[in-house]
């Protein structure tokens, strides 16, 4: 209701008027932006206790197993940081401003900004983009005509162009260390043994995509019973990339390989049943006579 008596207002204003709300506006704007670089002046950021407050949020388990993506391109693995960590990066290393900016709604498509600027040192990320109205399910495109719809679509397109600048303004050292430390608290701070939670991330695959045990052990190339705990790190990593829409199923598994295997529990199975008939169809031993 707001926005509707907002627009009627500002339409029923001359173009002097609308220009001189213009100027105030960006006036307005311009004195914000000057108040924040001041006070990231008058109060720079402690790099130890940065990178410190960095560390200390890599310890917790629920960002660490959200903390990195990978998938492939072509024959070579693509990793890194995820936006969750981008984000967390962000908020600890202070007097950083960024967001995703919605520029212009067309029809069809609107056009977005991402951005991040150091206030102190005065490095700018930004990336211009268009996003189209559409989404993209099992090869069919749907239009997209609900508000909630496009404004989802445009912040998951821009969640990607975010964490670039993000990244592109905090130090390379700085990001890695993180993921250090995020693989670190994935193998030493679970109160879980490993082996329950490969059975569980095996599980999980099944159950939200369809990818069979034996689909996931032809991409690694050994049996799940010999993962270790980088191996979950990067099972871990290709769910975050799938549930994040960055990659898809096919890009890491084939989905052949469930029809032309069967499980271990299935072949041994299989055996135990040709043990049993083939003893069916073996006549009983007669017991061997005392010699004389």
């Amino acid at each position: 209701m707001t926005n509707d008596l907002t627009t009627q207002f500002n339409n029923a204003q001359s173009p002097d008027q609308q220009s001189v709300l213009a100027q105030s506006n960006a006036s307005r704007e311009m004195e914000e932006v000057k108040g924040a670089i001041f006070l990231a002046k008058q109060f720079p950021r402690n790099y130890f206790e940065s990178e410190k407050r960095i560390q200390d949020a890599c310890k917790r388990p629920s960002l660490a197993t959200t903390a990195t993506y990978a998938y492939k391109r072509g024959t070579s693995k693509v990793e890194g940081p995820s936006i969750r960590l981008a984000e967390v990066l962000a908020q600890n290393w202070g007097n950083l401003s960024y967001g995703i900016q919605e520029l212009e709604q067309r029809d069809g498509e609107s056009v977005a900004k991402a951005y991040c600027w150091d206030l102190e040192t005065n490095v700018r990320q930004e990336k211009i983009f268009t996003v189209k109205h559409v989404r993209s399910a099992r090869g069919n495109l749907t239009k997209l005509t609900d508000p909630r719809d496009i404004y989802e679509r445009v912040a998951s397109d821009g969640a990607r162009r975010l964490r670039a600048c993000i990244l592109g303004v905090i130090p390379g050292d700085v990001v890695e260390m993180a993921i250090k430390q995020c693989r670190l608290t994935l193998a030493g701070e679970s109160d879980k043994p490993l082996k329950d939670r490969i059975s569980g991330a095996l599980s999980h695959f099944k159950e939200n995509y369809g990818v069979t045990q034996e689909m996931i052990e032809e991409h690694f190339g050994y049996n799940a019973s010999s993962f270790s705990e980088f191996d979950l790190a990067q099972l871990t990593s290709i769910r975050n990339s799938l549930k994040d829409n960055v990659s898809r199923v096919e890009d890491w598994f084939n989905k052949d390989v469930g029809k032309q295997q069967t499980s271990g529990l299935t072949a041994d199975f299989n055996k135990e049943k040709d043990e049993v008939k083939s003893d069916a169809n073996v006549p009983a031993e007669q017991p061997e006579l005392p010699l004389e």
